[in-house]
């Protein structure tokens, strides 16, 4: 029998995916800055850090900017832009900025180093995609995401108005894929009877996403009220929820977090790639893949990876073949194919909530020619 699998997800009100978008938006400003100068967006450096508890948002890491983008970056102003636009209560917040200065030294080398195109860090990073669903990402990731979107399209819509933007959900899926537990648990306003909430969600939520499922099989908040959410609830951290971010348990995670991070980090650029190469297998039968894992390797400041794999379903190893059609796999080619200094029609920010994968906006989902 076919193992059994599960995955959560998280909203966009989730503290850890607030701090995620507070990074991602900062990145986002630091391009938008220098747009029209291509000298300038390629020295952009970002390493943005987020914590936040209760209203106190702590923001470090690491930039190397131009000198007009420094100035121009409004820090305070992002976050509490962000704190609005995700629909945390309205008050006073406290922003601490204590982002410092990108070292120096891994600019550095003698035709090496970020300056001349090469990795910001060492690290492995992991893509997948499979064709079990039109995304070509994890069954049980997608329906644990569209609770949680579905959720959100309900609160921002008012169709649900005592709904509130923190949400976490999970899906289990037996050994016939098929549906076999659900668990939601939906921030909400303190005048909702719980009886009401249950049977509100249970009808709006759960079975428009997975279709009908005994009521028996699913938990919405198990716990009874959840009116206090958000960073107030709980603190929420940078690079926290990886695993939601990329394809769920079923497939390994490789390098760091993404947010916060300019595309000179193999952590997210290379992370990309791998994607599009994985989407490229499948989409394009190459060994009959029905699903692929590609892992990239690299060291810091070395312009192509240690290690190129690639593996179907079956276990075939088709290694050979991403090096025959990807050559260049360094992260200046990586930046420049992907467009990844010049977001078009997508941005950082967007990424930092219902994942990086899976969405047709973003230039690693495009399906490259075998």
């Amino acid at each position: 029998m076919a193992e059994w699998r599960t995955a959560e997800h998280v909203s966009d009100g989730h503290p850890d995916k607030f701090c995620d978008q507070v990074a991602d938006r900062i990145l986002d400003e630091a391009l938008r800055l220098c747009e029209g100068d291509a000298a300038m967006l390629a020295r952009v450096r970002t390493a943005i850090e987020c914590l936040a508890k209760d209203n106190v948002i702590f923001i470090s890491g690491e930039t190397a900017l131009p000198n007009q983008t420094s100035v121009g970056l409004d820090v305070s102003g992002i976050v509490r832009d962000v704190w609005r636009e995700i629909g945390y209560e309205e008050g006073a917040v406290t922003v601490i900025n204590h982002i410092g200065r990108q070292s120096a030294d891994i600019a550095q080398g003698a035709g090496s180093g970020v300056d001349h195109g090469g990795a910001g860090d060492q690290g492995i990073m992991v893509g997948y995609a499979t064709a079990e669903t039109p995304e070509m990402m994890p069954r049980e990731w997608v329906l644990a995401r569209d609770l949680c979107w579905r959720i959100r399209e309900l609160r921002r819509s008012g169709a649900i108005p005592w709904l509130r933007s923190d949400t976490k959900s999970q899906v289990t899926l037996d050994g016939d894929g098929r549906v076999d537990r659900v668990v939601l648990a939906a921030h909400h306003a303190p005048d909702v009877a719980l009886p009401e909430l249950r049977k509100v969600l249970h009808e709006q939520v759960v079975v428009p996403v997975v279709g009908e499922i005994d009521p028996g099989r699913v938990t919405i908040n198990g716990t009874g009220a959840f009116t206090i959410g958000g960073p107030e609830g709980d603190a929420g951290v940078v690079g926290r929820k990886i695993v939601v971010d990329a394809y769920g348990p079923r497939v390994p995670v490789g390098g760091g977090a993404y947010s916060g991070k300019d595309p000179t980090k193999v952590d997210r650029s290379a992370a990309y790639m791998c994607r599009h190469i994985a989407k490229t297998i499948v989409a394009n039968g190459i060994a009959n893949a029905k699903e692929c894992t590609v892992s990239l390797a690299y060291a810091i400041g070395q312009l192509q990876p240690e290690m190129v794999k690639a593996v179907t379903q079956s276990g075939e190893d088709v290694s050979s073949w991403v090096q025959d059609h990807f050559k260049d796999l360094s992260p200046r080619f990586i930046i420049e194919s992907l467009g990844l200094r010049r977001p078009t029609g997508w941005s950082y920010f967007e990424t930092a909530s219902f994942g990086h994968y899976g969405r047709s906006q973003f230039p690693w989902e495009r399906i490259a020619g075998a």
